[in-house]
């Protein structure tokens, strides 16, 4: 009688949704660390390439902000053909030759923005990538970038397909992040909170993100936190401490089980 009594107690537990008792695997861990560090990837590749933009007075109108943003990649990309028709640029990096390497990332591909709007309180962008690529992954898709210079924020939202050119997983998702810049300033790195959903090669993903601190030339945080929806019906949580200046420490935990691995620069996953 009692033992039947605590499987039907552990039983609606389960099916409440109340506890999980089948542990996270290496394989599920692995993956989850995997899937996410590609999605970080495509993610910074675009940030990175957002931040060439940047560079305008707040106020202007849209065509001369557009041709401030011409200015400013001619004077840091030098590989870059540009072509500006009002407030739209369309920049083909690798075109010409001269340095093509921005915040860590060296482009090729096509880029193409526009800027919407560009009032005291309203800063809008509109941006469009055709495989983008940093010689490590590639990303095709857009994004809207609006700015708060109150919180001095930026609020970007993305559609994104995904390719990482080493073995080619790919995926294929959105996001809705916040970003504001790290002490040093944007030319270090940005912390973001948000959420990311993707498909990727096991099924679907879902990612909420907690103040973690990103440098652009790392494939995933070196601080904070992530909690992760998996397609294997387990919620997980990342978090990440900065090892060396090439080397992140993630430990992932859920389903009681904690396992730690180590990501280096160019996403090269390993145990700890």
């Amino acid at each position: 009688m009692h033992k039947v009594m605590l499987s039907v107690v552990l039983g609606a537990i389960v099916l409440s949704g109340g506890c999980r008792f089948d542990p996270l695997t290496g394989e599920e861990a692995r993956e989850a660390l995997e899937e996410s560090s590609v999605a970080s990837q495509a993610a910074a590749l675009v940030g990175a390439s957002v931040e060439v933009s940047t560079d305008f007075t707040i106020g202007d109108a849209v065509e001369r902000a557009a041709e401030q943003v011409r200015g400013f990649v001619q004077s840091q990309l030098p590989c870059a053909e540009i072509e500006l028709s009002r407030a739209t640029l369309a920049i083909a990096y690798g075109a010409r030759p001269g340095n093509c390497t921005f915040n860590g990332h060296t482009f090729e591909g096509t880029h193409t923005i526009t800027v919407e709007r560009n009032e005291e309180r309203d800063v809008v962008v509109q941006h469009q990538w055709d495989g983008l690529s940093n010689g490590v992954i590639e990303v095709s898709g857009d994004a809207t970038v609006t700015w708060s210079l109150a919180s001095r924020s930026r609020h970007i939202e993305h559609e994104l397909t995904w390719t990482r050119l080493s073995d080619g997983r790919m995926g294929v998702g959105g996001g809705d992040r916040t970003q504001t810049a790290l002490e040093g300033g944007l030319l270090e790195g940005i912390e973001v909170d948000g959420t990311r959903t993707w498909d990727g090669q096991s099924g679907h993903w879902e990612l909420d993100i907690d103040e973690v601190e990103l440098r652009w030339d790392d494939p995933v945080p070196s601080d904070g936190e992530w909690t992760l929806e998996t397609p294997f019906d387990k919620t997980i949580s990342l978090s990440f401490e900065r090892i060396d200046e090439v080397t992140i420490g993630v430990t992932i935990t859920g389903g009681q089980r904690t396992v730690e691995f180590q990501v280096g620069r160019l996403g090269a996953v390993s145990r700890r």
